[in-house]
C-alpha cells in the first residue's frame, strides 16, 4: 500500500515537473518572438513614435509641440512604443504558445471553440486599438485643443504623459471590443444563460457608461465614444451567442467524457 502511494506521488511529481518545463519552454518561445520582432523594428523606433503621436501632432494648434521633461525620455519612450508594436505583431505567436500548452487538457468540443475565440479575440483587440487611434484620439485632442484656445496658453504635452494616456486608452478600447467574445464564452460554457444576459441588458448599458466615465477623460464626448461601442458590441455578442447555445446532446457528451476520464 505504501509502495503504491509512493509510486503514485512520484508519478504526480514527474507529471507536474514535465508541465512546468513545458510552460517554461512556451514562455521562452513567446518571449523570443517578441524580442525578435523588436530587434527588427528598433532601427525605426523614432519613425514609429512619430506615427504613434500623429493624432496629437495634427490636433495641436500653431506653435504647439511635444516636449521631453525627463532626461532619458527621448530614448526610452520610443523604445516602449516599439516594444508595444512588437508585442502586437508577435501576439499570434504568443497566443499559439498558450494554445499549445492548454490544448492537451481540453475536450474535442472545447478545442474547436478555442481556436475561433483566439482569432476573434486578437482581431477584435486590434480593431479596438484602431478605433481609438483613428477616431477617438483625433476627436478628443481637437476637443481639448478647442478648450485651450480661449485661455491663450501654449499647448505642449510631455511624450511620457502622452504614452501613458495612449496606452490606457488603447487598453480600454481593446478590452471593450472583447465584449462579444466574453458573451459567447459565457453562453457556450453554460455559465450564464442567453436569456439572463438579455434580461440584464439595462444594467449592462448603465455599467458601460460608468466604466467609460472612469477610464476616459472627463468629457461627455469621449465617454460616449467608449460607452456606445461597448453597448453595441454587447448586442453583437448576444446575436452571435445564439449560434453557440449548448445543446443537450453536447452537454451529455461532455459529461460522459468527463465520467470516462475520471474512471
Amino acid at each position: 500500500m505504501t509502495q503504491d502511494n509512493s509510486t503514485e506521488d512520484s508519478g504526480l511529481q514527474e507529471s507536474f515537473l514535465s508541465h512546468l518545463f513545458e510552460l517554461r519552454d512556451r514562455v521562452i518561445k513567446a518571449a523570443l518572438a517578441i524580442i525578435t520582432v523588436f530587434i527588427c523594428l528598433v532601427y525605426w523606433a523614432p519613425d514609429i513614435f512619430h506615427l504613434f503621436a500623429q493624432p496629437l501632432l495634427e490636433a495641436l494648434p500653431a506653435g504647439g509641440k511635444m516636449i521631453v521633461t525627463d532626461v532619458t525620455g527621448s530614448f526610452f519612450v520610443p523604445m516602449k512604443v516599439t516594444m508595444l508594436v512588437a508585442f502586437l505583431i508577435a501576439l499570434p505567436v504568443v497566443m499559439y504558445q498558450i494554445w499549445a500548452f492548454i490544448a492537451p487538457g481540453l475536450y474535442l468540443h472545447e478545442r474547436k471553440l478555442i481556436l475561433p475565440l483566439v482569432v476573434s479575440s486578437y482581431t477584435l483587440f486590434i480593431i479596438g486599438m484602431a478605433f481609438a487611434y483613428f477616431l477617438v484620439f483625433p476627436t478628443i485632442f481637437k476637443f481639448m485643443a478647442s478648450y485651450n484656445a480661449p485661455l491663450g496658453a501654449e499647448m505642449s504635452t510631455d511624450i511620457d504623459n502622452y504614452l501613458s494616456f495612449a496606452m490606457t486608452t488603447f487598453l480600454a478600447f481593446g478590452i471593450t471590443f472583447e465584449v462579444p467574445v466574453v458573451v459567447v464564452v459565457l453562453v457556450r460554457m453554460g455559465i450564464v444563460p442567453l436569456a439572463k444576459l438579455r434580461e440584464i441588458r439595462p444594467y449592462v448599458i448603465v455599467g458601460a457608461f460608468v466604466i467609460s466615465a472612469v477610464v476616459t477623460p472627463p468629457d461627455v464626448l469621449s465617454q460616449l465614444l467608449l460607452a456606445v461601442p461597448m453597448t453595441l458590441l454587447y448586442e453583437l455578442g448576444l446575436l452571435v451567442a445564439r449560434l453557440y447555445v449548448p445543446k443537450p446532446s453536447e452537454d451529455d457528451t461532455a459529461d460522459s467524457q468527463a465520467n470516462s476520464a475520471s474512471s
